[in-house]
């Protein structure tokens, strides 16, 4: 029996992508666990994203809400805008209102990975703000707690995170995640796909 965790994100400067393609390996470090990646859709034009200097999006397949219902387990990611989920992921949270009549997600384990511009940025906030989307839909939230060990109480280096979720700083934008932020990604992916795993197993 394997158990599908769907990877599901917003990226536009490629913070979260990084983040997201760590938990995919992680996930995928858990044997009968298959992980997928997808993007939301992008709602800015590509006029505006060329103003601000945006990337090309990677090929990560564009998820639509149908699809979204055929995980066993699904991890969310995004950047902040000014303390919650960036618009874009917002807009896609608002399309699945037909998986919320149904309550098609219901009982579905979900975690939350995010990136923020600065240190006072968000990075319990956005997560925090973001769990409401999660119980309209009955989900259940699967924090990683500090179950990342030494690396959650690392005083010495930048690192983003909480218990909430792996994190990252973006800063300017020329800031990369880290190897303890990609690490601690990393291991939300293994540590959430081992419930998704046993949730699986029960149904």
């Amino acid at each position: 029996m394997v158990a599908k965790v769907y990877i599901d994100y917003y990226s536009m400067y490629g913070h979260v992508e990084k983040l997201a393609q760590e938990i995919k390996k992680g996930a995928e470090s858990v044997v009968g666990v298959e992980a997928k990646l997808w993007q939301v859709p992008e709602t800015l034009p590509e006029e505006v994203l060329g103003k601000m200097h945006a990337p090309p999006k990677s090929d990560a397949p564009i998820i639509t809400p149908d699809e979204l219902s055929e995980a066993d387990g699904v991890l969310f990611g995004f950047p902040t805008r000014f303390g919650m989920m960036s618009a874009q992921f917002k807009a896609f949270m608002d399309s699945t209102g037909g998986l919320w009549r149904t309550q098609a997600l219901a009982g579905k384990p979900a975690g939350i990975f995010y990136s923020t511009g600065s240190q006072g940025g968000g990075q319990e906030t956005t997560p925090l703000t973001s769990i409401t989307q999660l119980t309209h839909h009955g989900m259940l939230f699967v924090p990683i707690g500090y179950s990342f060990g030494a690396g959650m109480f690392e005083m010495e280096q930048v690192k983003g995170g909480s218990p909430y979720g792996a994190g990252t700083f973006a800063g300017d934008g020329s800031r990369q995640p880290s190897e303890l932020e990609l690490a601690q990604a990393f291991h939300q992916g293994k540590y959430f796909s081992d419930i998704a795993k046993k949730l699986k197993g029960t149904a």
